[in-house]
């Protein structure tokens, strides 16, 4: 089988850990690295991970997540949190390119932005969701497990963990080694997902 088939197809949400059986430092740069080879729109790359590891830290967002025992035994939780003033960074992204493209592509970006906190917030989410995929495909290709989590006090996360409000939270994420393999789910037939070139109510 094709590598990247058998991580897409061996990904499962993983709810139980091993407490015992750390996570490397070196682990996790690489998957938090190619978790920033994710696709954004205008490369604006509006993704950031706060990454948490300590007891401590774990203990403190524990509540937050609603009591989820997947918080304190995992190796590590990722919080993904979105840039929605992403907007800001396009002079950097593209500071090599030519003078005249590049002046259009800011025009273009900034006057996106310009429709207001709303149009920020939308890509925020969309583009940090596609680094959270990407993470944790990483995360399955170098064997690490790991669960997306969108159950959590969204307010006591940003109280918790300081975060600025420019930036949302999007999901958590859990890594780390299974101690029990995960439940199985179903999944809905192809035919009721696909819809051939316009919307059809199924």
């Amino acid at each position: 089988m094709n590598e990247a088939i058998r991580v897409m197809t061996e990904r499962s949400s993983i709810r139980h850990y091993d407490k015992n059986k750390k996570l490397s430092e070196e682990a996790l740069h690489e998957i938090l690295e190619l978790a920033g080879k994710a696709p954004s729109a205008w490369n604006l790359q509006h993704w950031r991970f706060i990454v948490i590891t300590s007891e401590e830290q774990k203990e403190k967002i524990f509540p937050i997540a609603y009591q989820q025992q997947q918080v304190l035994d995992a190796s590590a939780v990722i919080v993904v949190i979105g840039d929605t003033e992403a907007h800001k960074v396009a002079p950097e992204v593209f500071a090599g390119a030519p003078a005249q493209a590049r002046d259009t592509l800011l025009s273009n970006i900034n006057g996106a932005y310009a429709r207001g906190r709303e149009f920020g917030e939308r890509e925020a989410l969309k583009n940090a969701s596609l680094g959270a995929m990407q993470l944790m495909l990483a995360a399955k290709a170098l064997g690490v497990d790991s669960c997306p989590m969108t159950g959590f006090d969204h307010d006591g996360i940003v109280e918790a963990l300081n975060i600025s409000e420019r930036y949302i939270p999007v999901m958590m994420i859990t890594l780390g080694y299974p101690s029990a393999p995960a439940k199985p789910s179903g999944r809905f037939p192809i035919e009721s997902l696909v819809m051939k070139e316009t919307f059809q109510e199924k």
